[in-house]
């Protein structure tokens, strides 16, 4: 009998999407994990400003962090504003950690975020994906299958 699919994590507000994760990788996990944010970045992320394009994850002295992430300075803080680039540490278990360093280190993967978003109780998360990254040819195929998915519609819309 098959494993049970886990249930999507509840998305209430999404602030910052990597849209081309899912085109330049495989995606072979996906884990939640929380942000160790300061007040202005909330806020900042509160506003939908934020972007985790060139983002990336890392495991660094037995702690996650998300290096690379722009979420620029709020507009209203003051001299405790924050530094937009700065790496935050992710939030997770020992044990996903660990599991994160040992396919990093052995099989090859990168840790990549594909969303920032606010759950139902107003905490601000990551989706972050254990992923491979694609060849040209793979690319091109997925090029290729999402034109003949899109054809296919065209084809039964006009029919239909």
């Amino acid at each position: 009998m098959p494993r049970p699919k886990p249930p999507q994590f509840e998305k209430t507000k999404v602030v910052a999407e990597n849209r081309r994760a899912r085109f330049e990788y495989f995606i072979d996990t996906v884990y939640e994990a929380g942000i160790a944010l300061t007040g202005t970045e909330v806020k900042s992320l509160r506003f939908g400003e934020g972007s985790i394009a060139e983002a990336y994850a890392e495991v660094r002295d037995e702690q996650a962090w998300l290096v690379n992430a722009n979420i620029p300075e709020f507009s209203h803080g003051n001299r405790f504003n924050h530094e937009p680039k700065r790496p935050r540490k992710l939030l997770l278990h020992e044990r996903e950690i660990n599991r994160l360093h040992g396919a990093v280190a052995r099989d090859g993967m990168t840790l990549i975020p594909l969303t920032v978003y606010f759950n139902s109780r107003g905490r601000a998360k990551v989706e972050l994906a254990l992923a491979k990254g694609k060849k040209a040819h793979d690319k091109r195929d997925t090029i290729r299958e999402r034109d003949w998915k899109r054809e296919q519609g065209r084809i039964l819309r006009d029919r239909g």
